[in-house]
């Protein structure tokens, strides 16, 4: 109704329809934990390919797994991914650096983030081609201002270029810009424009015998061009030395920096990690994830560890707080079909219906040791799986048959027969299997809740991950409720844009039966919601739906039928 009615003629008022419609979350967003190369630590960045992983956080490394997981993730079908690094920094009275760090021309300059890579930066100031008309825009002097170069010298590095820089307070400060727009270095430290270092023109150590070098094989070039004997040999003999001190001073810079000490569950879980959102609460940056995986980590000489029993319990924990799944990689002890059979008994945090199991490990070629035959974990390839089938048929499909192959994986580390499966399978643990033609393929599909014994509700994977998209998708989609008049009026409202959510679903074919009264339900009326629950500020909606359950066990039964004797 229009505030006042003053002057006679029409007025025009936009009557709200009740109409607020909930859209779907995505559903197999896969979330990655472990070491990496270089990137940000203890911060959870979404990346859309592996490239974008190669490029922040330096893509495969062969002290982790993580690089390998989210290869085969982005292999195997999916599509976004969300990484976090967690970094064990060294110990010990004589112990390196965990990042690089530099004093270059009177300024201290740290690697962007923690690892070895940042002893391949190559920094340069230059306090020449300063720009006169930016130093009077700023309100400084040119000598104020200075260029940095740094350039990173590992195959495929970047190089960055900064102009017109200064320590004195002002638009172009180096510590700002640095943070806004460097992917390689820092400012070290607090800078104090109070009494700001004095900035000259120089490199670090390693560019400057680089140059050197480069100096004294041209010396040698000219002195072979004289063709005196006498000048080719010291121009020899000074190259040898200059290259000499180039070794030294390369192997000084990547002794002082260290690339951390393998995880503990202390890094996983340290002290306040959920109040300062580290380790595996890093995750609490991330606005969604469905998927959890947690890759064993490496150490140089190829020996997997697996995740530690207490962090395989709070991630599964984590994950049922969040309506994610935990996708649970064999321990490398499970190399029979006995052993996973035993093992599935004392495994830790088991009976959790947000955590899939999957047995057995892989074997795949690892590009960074000339493509010998290597174990890998399987949960990056089984998440692309499960993206892939979310993204053909939707998260109501089993992510397992035949067409659940697996893309990258010449052979698994246990060949099971069907006999054999039968025996896990109602253990609840998922097989990978190998067919002559299908190939690798997923060849499970429950919860570890789906343990035959248990005859639990949330015994299928599909089943479970639905109901948590259902849930995920109605809690973002009914924020607007919140603060409403809770009478009629609402509850009418809430019916139709729930209701209309659930159609969308039944339409889509993700429910068991042929109308929508035998596949879902929504009741939100004075039955669910008594004058005590709106007293108390509360309004209830019941909904129910039938869910589709995979046909895992295909039974024909076949007979002769006598011929008919023709009288």
């Amino acid at each position: 109704m229009p505030t006042a009615l003053t002057y006679p003629g029409v007025y025009i008022e936009e009557v709200p329809s009740g109409v607020h419609t909930i859209t779907g979350v995505p559903t197999s967003i896969a979330a990655f934990i472990g070491r990496a190369a270089r990137g940000p630590v203890n911060q959870a960045i979404t990346i859309n390919g592996f490239g974008d992983f190669e490029r922040i956080f330096g893509g495969l490394w062969l002290q982790s797994q993580l690089g390998f997981a989210v290869r085969d993730f982005f292999l195997n079908g999916g599509g976004q991914a969300i990484i976090v690094r967690l970094f064990g920094p060294p110990t010990g009275d004589n112990a390196p650096a965990s990042s690089a760090a530099f004093t270059v021309g009177g300024l201290p300059l740290v690697a962007a983030s923690e690892g070895k890579w940042g002893a391949y930066l190559r920094i340069t100031v230059e306090k020449d081609n300063i720009s006169a008309d930016v130093a009077s825009t700023m309100g400084v002097s040119t000598s104020d201002l200075f260029n940095l170069t740094v350039r990173d010298s590992s195959p495929g590095g970047v190089t960055e270029k900064y102009s017109n820089l200064t320590v004195i307070e002002s638009a172009r400060r180096i510590d700002r810009v640095l943070a806004d727009a460097s992917t390689l270095l820092r400012w070290s430290g607090t800078l104090n424009p109070a009494s700001p270092p004095i900035v000259t023109a120089g490199s670090d150590a390693v560019s400057l015998a680089e140059a050197d070098v480069a100096a004294k094989t041209t010396a040698l070039t000219q002195a072979q061009i004289s063709g005196n004997a006498a000048a080719i040999t010291a121009a020899t003999n000074d190259l040898t030395a200059s290259k000499t001190a180039l070794d030294t001073a390369k192997n000084t810079a990547l002794n002082a920096v260290s690339d951390g000490q393998n995880l503990t569950a202390a890094d996983f879980l340290p002290n306040n990690g959920e109040t300062l959102k580290h380790g595996l609460y890093a995750l609490e940056q991330a606005d969604l994830f469905n998927l959890l995986c947690i890759p064993p980590f490496a150490t140089a000489d190829g020996i997997s560890f697996d995740a530690s029993p207490v962090v395989v319990a709070a991630a599964t924990a984590y994950c049922e707080k969040r309506r994610a799944i935990h996708l649970i990689d064999p321990p490398s002890s499970w190399t029979t079909k006995d052993a996973a059979k035993n093992g599935i008994a004392s495994f830790p945090d088991t009976r959790s219906k947000n955590a899939a199991l999957y047995f057995p490990r892989l074997l795949q070629p690892n590009l960074l040791r000339e493509s010998r035959i290597e174990s890998f974990a399987p949960c990056g390839v089984v998440a692309g799986v499960i993206a892939r089938t979310d993204t053909q048929r939707g998260v109501w499909k089993a992510p397992a048959g035949l067409d659940a192959t697996l893309s990258g994986v010449p052979q698994l580390g246990v060949n099971l027969t069907d006999d054999e499966n039968g025996e896990l399978n109602p253990l609840g643990i998922n097989c990978l299997r190998a067919f002559p033609v299908g190939g690798r393929v997923v060849w499970g599909s429950r919860t570890l809740r789906g343990a035959d014994q248990l005859a639990d509700e949330w015994k299928y994977l599909p089943v479970r991950r639905t109901a948590l998209f259902i849930e995920e998708s109605l809690y973002r989609g009914t924020q607007w409720v919140v603060f409403e008049p809770n009478d009629e009026p609402l509850w009418a409202q809430i019916r139709l844009n729930v209701g209309a959510f659930m159609q969308g679903l039944f339409r889509q074919g993700a429910f068991q039966g042929t109308s929508p009264r035998d596949a879902y339900f929504v009741k939100c009326d004075k039955e669910t919601t008594t004058q005590n629950d709106i007293d108390l500020g509360i309004v209830n909606i019941a909904v129910g739906f039938a869910p589709l359950k995979p046909a895992e066990f295909v039974v024909i039964k076949l007979q002769q039928i006598a011929g008919q004797i023709q009288a």
